[in-house]
């Protein structure tokens, strides 16, 4: 006896659409008649639509549609597209380089983001606005260190690092952090919701 494995099978172009698709368009290739195969392809395009209905959130879906069945006919189907024909050499070429930051991070387990914001606070003026948004970061690292060190978190290190960000120009004296597990706890309701 003997088994038709996928592993034996031809490989699929695009796997999210799935076998059947592709054996669709396998055959659409062999169909000699022109009106035929335009009224096929459409055919594919409208199935291939209901397989991935997420793709209705595109902008211009069916034109992706159309770009992913030129790409699993290998470029070979003889059919009106009603869009520009991609190129097989546009899907041949490396992608451009991504050019990695060259900023150094201070303290990793508080991420960029919050050196940023520390640099924008300092250029505010010193009013009621400014003290909440500093109490607000300094409790939002202090749960950014915890999410590192889940054995302790001392709010001297966690303000001594605030003043260190903002290079001594936000007095730290004033501010109140939350216990650790009050923050903790904000962390385990969060989950428990997301799982209802």
């Amino acid at each position: 006896m003997n088994f038709d494995y996928n592993t034996s099978r031809k490989q699929l172009v695009l796997p999210e659409y799935g076998r059947n698709i592709q054996k669709m368009v396998d055959y659409i290739k062999t169909v000699e008649d022109r009106k035929e195969r335009n009224r096929l392809a459409n055919a594919i395009i409208a199935i291939m639509g209901n397989l991935n209905p997420h793709l209705r959130d595109i902008n211009d879906f069916k034109h992706k549609l159309w770009d992913h069945l030129a790409i699993i006919s290998n470029f070979e189907l003889d059919i009106e597209y009603p869009y520009e024909i991609p190129k097989p050499e546009m899907f041949q070429q490396s992608p451009r380089r991504v050019e990695y930051g060259t900023h150094e991070i201070v303290y990793r387990h508080y991420g960029k983001a919050i050196e940023l914001m520390i640099d924008e606070i300092c250029e505010m003026p010193d009013n009621e606005e400014r003290e909440k948004l500093v109490n607000v970061i300094a409790n939002h690292m202090k749960k950014s260190y915890l999410t590192w060190n889940r054995d302790t978190v001392s709010d001297d290190v966690v303000l001594k690092d605030l003043k260190r960000l903002s290079k001594n120009r936000i007095n730290v004296e004033n501010i109140k952090l939350n216990e650790v597990r009050e923050i903790m706890s904000r962390k385990r309701n969060k989950r428990n919701m997301r799982k209802k």
